[in-house]
């Protein structure tokens, strides 16, 4: 077997990656930068039952799932682990007991093979995800990545050099819906349960605040930053003005209301950064970025000649297909991990400046 000591991985080599940083466990084969060859994902349900995942299950749920998910990706991609040349997964950051059970897995099974191992940041895997489906989505572009755990605003000079414009001082993007939906009796996630509900519902029935929208200087502190704890709040209050327990015909306009005051602080912010760096590509990224409302608003806000890339729905939420497309990357980039590789929950995102 070939030495991972003298083996380099040339641009076409096959990768095998594994994303396990929340409740998703998921596999991707990609050879070439853009050739996907085999992509699994198992999304854990049980975690419905108590409105938010529970870490302690979703790490035993990886544990079960994750040899029979990269048994899958490798039968779809018609290769075995004797044709991998390089092992990736995501290192951080996210749930420390999921993440150790990917990365362990995929130091194990490279040690195994005696091929090289890279560990990869979740979000700049989020900043490959549109890349993956369209070469376009290349630097340089604003990106506004919106997970359940994530909110940032970044300008993408290159690939590697991403200066941060803005970020949440609290909730994320994404757990903001998924306690609003639960504030309103909607089922997790709620994101999707949100934008389902909020289609038949008046946002102008019940007024929600634009949280940090007041600030019109870039110099300001607050100019590109999220916080979406007060919109929460307020929807609350909402509700107890209504008699503490919400109508059942109200739902959806309390949805609409605030589905459109998140999108709006999110499609402005944007469009914020694009004006100050001149620069009309915009990349979303994260599970948010399905939501038809914001890409919709983005778009308005960027106008014609402006160009808003946004992955496919199975490519925006948490997936092993952007892990492998950043190791790729990575390793051309930064070379192999050694072998004391290992989880952090708060990874710093390389490459990432002020």
């Amino acid at each position: 077997m070939e030495s991972r000591r003298e083996m380099r991985v040339p641009g076409e080599g096959t990768i095998l990656a594994v994303e396990t940083s929340c409740d998703e466990t998921s596999a991707a084969v990609l050879t070439g930068e853009r050739e996907l060859r085999g992509h699994v994902i198992f999304s854990q349900d049980a975690h419905r039952l108590y409105g938010g995942v529970v870490p302690e299950i979703a790490s035993r749920a990886h544990l079960r799932a994750l040899d029979d998910v990269v048994a899958e990706a490798l039968r779809e991609a018609g290769v075995t682990l004797a044709d991998i040349d390089l092992f990736a997964a995501t290192a951080g950051p996210g749930l420390i007991g999921a993440l150790l059970v990917g990365l362990t897995w995929t130091k194990s099974a490279a040690w195994a093979r005696d091929r090289p191992v890279i560990g990869i940041h979740h979000m700049e895997g989020h900043l490959f995800a549109a890349e993956l489906e369209d070469a376009g989505a290349a630097p340089p572009f604003v990106a506004l990545l919106v997970s359940g755990g994530h909110t940032l605003l970044v300008h993408v000079e290159a690939w590697g050099r991403y200066r941060l414009l803005g970020r949440t001082r609290d909730d994320a993007a994404g757990e903001a819906f998924d306690k609003a939906a639960k504030i309103l009796g909607l089922p997790y996630p709620g994101g999707p349960a949100i934008e389902r509900a909020a289609a038949s519902g008046d946002p102008d029935r019940h007024p929600l605040p634009r949280p940090m929208l007041a600030g019109r200087s870039p110099e300001a502190p607050a100019y590109f930053a999220f916080s979406f704890s007060g919109l929460k709040t307020a929807l609350r209050t909402r509700i107890g003005e209504m008699g503490d327990r919400v109508p059942a015909d109200e739902v959806p306009h309390l949805a609409a209301s605030f589905q459109a005051a998140a999108v709006e602080v999110l499609a402005e912010k944007t469009a914020r950064a694009v004006r100050l760096t001149g620069c009309r590509r915009v990349v979303l990224g994260g599970g948010v970025a399905r939501n038809r409302s914001l890409q919709e608003e983005i778009r308005d806000r960027i106008g014609p000649e402006g160009r808003l890339f946004v992955p496919s729905a199975r490519l925006a939420t948490d997936n092993a297909a952007m892990i492998a497309r950043a190791a790729r990357f990575r390793m051309s980039a930064d070379g192999a991990a050694g072998w004391d590789l290992s989880a952090r929950a708060d990874l710093p995102f390389p490459g990432l400046f002020s």
